[in-house]
């Protein structure tokens, strides 16, 4: 049986989010099977390094020609169809954030299968034509919620729904490091508060500082930690924030961590306030629940199909008094208590969203398209 060619496509990995999950479908596909293939723009990025050690070949060129001069456009995707010909895949399976629809293009210019995963909300306004454009050249799309089915595609044939999944066994609660406390300025006995994310305004993170404040003093034996790269803009006014509030030695910022573990393993809640526009299939929500975290998420796309079994952990975007008075009726609980619940939350995640499922149901798919 003649193997299936994939080329996985992705402009960077810069943003690990996306970057590690290509890497942990690319890995985890039968290789009797299927030949997984990389291309990307360039080798920047820390993560660039733990892809190029996997052995999957890579490939780097730019394969996404400007949208315009429409003349020149058709020539550029002429010479990256060239170039996508030589790699001679079966599949190409785009994992571009954006709206660009010149590699699709190109890969019709080339006589190749093309697909995408639609990975966010976005789809109106000035990208709107584009999405439908990119999403015509699709012979097949990929979504991560229901509410891309039910909003962008409606009654659309070509569409497969396929949640983010994690490796069960790399976030699974293990002995917490007693560094990593110290690292975090947290005492041995305080009690931690989590949240894993990029820090990007979508995140709506202010919500959970604003929330934290309201309740920190009735349950002063907690603190919250913020993890994740709050090296910009975004990050530098969640600092101001925590400043003016007077809750630097409450509220503790990471900076950009590798290895999330570490610190989930000393978290007992976890919280995920993202804004109204939602998210495809958040993983760090993923990662928390395989952690045995209880957590608590915005009722926003993405987040809601997650925890559609456990509504009452849900709280409205940007609503700080609802997610207050939810902090506050977990953070009085005990630790054992807290750790009962996040069993029901592991049981979810190896469910529902293991890394194996996913692979599955892309597996399948692939057979789909050829």
């Amino acid at each position: 049986m003649k193997k299936i060619k994939i080329l996985y496509t992705i402009p960077n990995f810069d943003t690990a989010g996306s970057g590690k999950a290509l890497l942990n479908l690319a890995l985890g596909l039968d290789k009797n099977k299927f030949e997984p293939h990389i291309l990307c723009l360039h080798n920047n990025g820390i993560f660039f390094e733990t892809v190029k050690k996997s052995g999957i070949p890579i490939h780097i060129f730019d394969y996404l020609p400007k949208e315009r001069p429409i003349l020149k456009m058709l020539r550029d995707c002429w010479k990256v169809s060239r170039k996508l010909k030589n790699i001679n895949p079966d599949i190409i399976h785009s994992f571009h954030y954006s709206s660009n629809y010149t590699e699709a293009l190109s890969a019709k210019m080339g006589g190749i299968c093309w697909t995408f995963t639609k990975k966010n909300m976005s789809w109106g306004g000035n990208s709107a034509n584009s999405w439908k454009l990119r999403s015509f050249l699709a012979k097949k799309i990929i979504v991560q919620n229901t509410d891309m089915l039910r909003e962008f595609y409606p009654n659309n044939v070509k569409t497969t729904l396929i949640p983010r999944g994690v490796v069960l066994e790399k976030f699974q609660s293990t002995m917490p490091i007693l560094e990593i406390k110290t690292k975090m300025n947290t005492l041995p006995n305080q009690r931690v508060l989590i949240c894993v994310a990029n820090f990007t305004p979508v995140k709506g993170i202010e919500t959970l500082i604003n929330a934290f404040a309201q309740v920190h003093k009735k349950n002063s034996d907690w603190v919250l930690w913020l993890v994740g790269d709050n090296n910009n803009e975004y990050g530098q006014k969640l600092i101001n924030m925590v400043n003016l509030l007077g809750l630097k030695e409450k509220i503790i910022f990471s900076g950009k961590q590798m290895n999330v573990t570490d610190y989930l393993n000393h978290a007992e809640l976890f919280v995920l306030p993202t804004l109204e526009k939602g998210e495809g299939s958040p993983v760090a929500m993923l990662e928390a629940m395989a952690n045995g975290k209880v957590v608590l998420g915005t009722d926003v796309p993405g987040i809601k199909d997650q925890l559609k079994d456990y509504p009452s952990h849900l709280f409205a975007a940007k609503s700080t008094q609802e997610l207050a008075s939810k902090l506050d009726n977990y953070m009085i609980k005990t630790k054992e208590e807290l750790n009962e619940l996040g069993i029901q939350f592991y049981n979810l995640v190896s469910k529902n969203y293991s890394i194996d499922l996913e692979i599955e149901k892309h597996e399948k798919f692939y057979f789909s398209l050829v």
